[in-house]
């Protein structure tokens, strides 16, 4: 049966403690290293706005750091600084004004710490970088010295000191996060960033309390998620971000996710927000083979063995996958990314590819008005229209199927 055939998932309600979200397209966190000592800027009001424009249930921001150490870029977002949440709350205000929620992602970039961004390369910054890049040198710290991969340096091994100090930048930012009026944190438990770097026995050597097996590599993450579910208030959910497989052989596997998971439901965590890779690589390179909906599999196995409600992400392109994802059960969220670069108005694209009726009367009014008055009289050439186009993209698609058979 086709998707335009029942009633779309994708576009049902979901609640999430006293959160309720409007459907289940989430905007996933997308670093755009465009903040002033970690305080948002245009760019950010304009960038994470356009979400709350195009119809998402959920909008993230970038990762944020709890730290002026755990940024991955010089210019990241941060919540370590009181006079950082005042920009946000801008941001978090318009989002708001225009019937969407949206979430902070809190992270600490750990040993990975420090990189240029994308579009300047990717590279890890050298320790003299870092002692130059913003007038505030920087230090990586990791569970135990050892480096990312042969560009990163030699992390410094927390301390007990160190670690409690970390907890504590966590629960601080929770606090500026619901000052600058959030509706979501999620944590960032992945990708090579520090607590990947503590789960993983690839990268945490330590014999503490802190490392050793898996309990004792799990015990920061469950400590974090248990000081910032008591800092966040009561009603607002608190997802987080793990990877699955840290891409690592021999490392974090999503046997090992799977006891992550409930764990972390058993300190609050709402929702598993399943990702993978990371541990060694920088950031611009692969760690697991892509294909279209690539992570989906990690995220219904999670969810299969732990009943946790989880977040799929990784190359869900249209409307018609999507929903695939919530029907067989894989997931509870679909969490886009590039998709929403290519087309802030993704959410409301997938609603016609779905069969639904475009509901111009929940667009901004500022859009939906004029939309609406266009479809009053050019209503019939407009589906038509579409109708062809949609055949084509069907056709073209069998085609590249069956290209790919041969």
């Amino acid at each position: 049966m086709k998707s335009s055939e029942r009633a779309p998932l994708l576009f049902s309600q979901l609640a999430l403690r006293e959160l309720v979200l409007r459907n289940r397209i989430v905007i996933s966190p997308m670093c755009q290293h465009a903040a002033d000592e970690g305080r948002a800027t245009d760019w950010h009001l304009v960038h994470l706005g356009k979400f709350a424009l195009g119809g998402a249930g959920l909008i993230f921001t970038e990762s944020t750091a709890v730290s002026p150490h755990g940024r991955i870029g010089v210019c990241d977002l941060g919540l370590w600084r009181d006079d950082q949440v005042a920009p946000l709350k801008r941001v978090v205000d318009f989002v708001h004004a225009q019937g969407a929620p949206i979430g902070v992602q809190l992270a600490h970039a750990g040993r990975k710490a420090g990189s240029q961004a994308l579009w300047e390369g990717g590279r890890a910054l050298t320790t003299e970088e870092l002692r130059l890049a913003d007038g505030t040198p920087w230090c990586r710290l990791g569970p135990s010295a050892r480096a990312a991969g042969p560009e990163w340096s030699v992390p410094e091994a927390l301390d007990d000191t160190g670690i409690a100090a970390i907890i504590e930048e966590f629960a601080a930012a929770t606090r500026r996060a619901d000052a600058a009026g959030f509706d979501a944190i999620d944590l960032h438990f992945g990708h090579g960033y520090l607590v990947a770097s503590f789960l993983s026995p690839i990268s945490n050597h330590r014999t503490d309390g802190y490392g050793g097996d898996r309990t004792g590599r799990m015990r920061l993450a469950l400590e974090i998620a248990q000081r910032v579910r008591a800092e966040w208030p009561a009603g607002k959910p608190l997802f987080c971000r793990i990877s699955a497989v840290d891409g690592a052989a021999d490392g974090w596997s999503v046997a090992d996710s799977v006891v992550l998971a409930r764990e972390l439901a058993r300190c609050g965590v709402d929702v598993i927000d399943v990702s993978s890779g990371g541990l060694t690589e920088e950031t611009r390179r692969l760690t697991v083979p892509r294909g279209l909906g690539f992570q989906v599999g990690f995220a219904r196995q999670i969810r299969e063995e732990t009943g946790v409600v989880t977040q799929a992400v990784g190359l869900i392109v249209d409307g018609e996958q999507a929903e695939e994802v919530l029907q067989t059960g894989a997931a509870d969220l679909i969490a886009i990314a590039r998709e929403a670069l290519n087309d802030p108005y993704w959410p409301r694209r997938a609603r016609e590819t779905l069969g639904l009726d475009p509901d111009y009367d929940a667009w901004p009014v500022r859009h939906g008005v004029w939309l609406a008055k266009r479809e009053e009289t050019m209503g019939q050439t407009l589906r038509q229209r579409r109708d062809v186009v949609r055949q084509r993209s069907q056709h073209a698609g069998d085609v590249g199927l069956t290209q790919g058979k041969n």
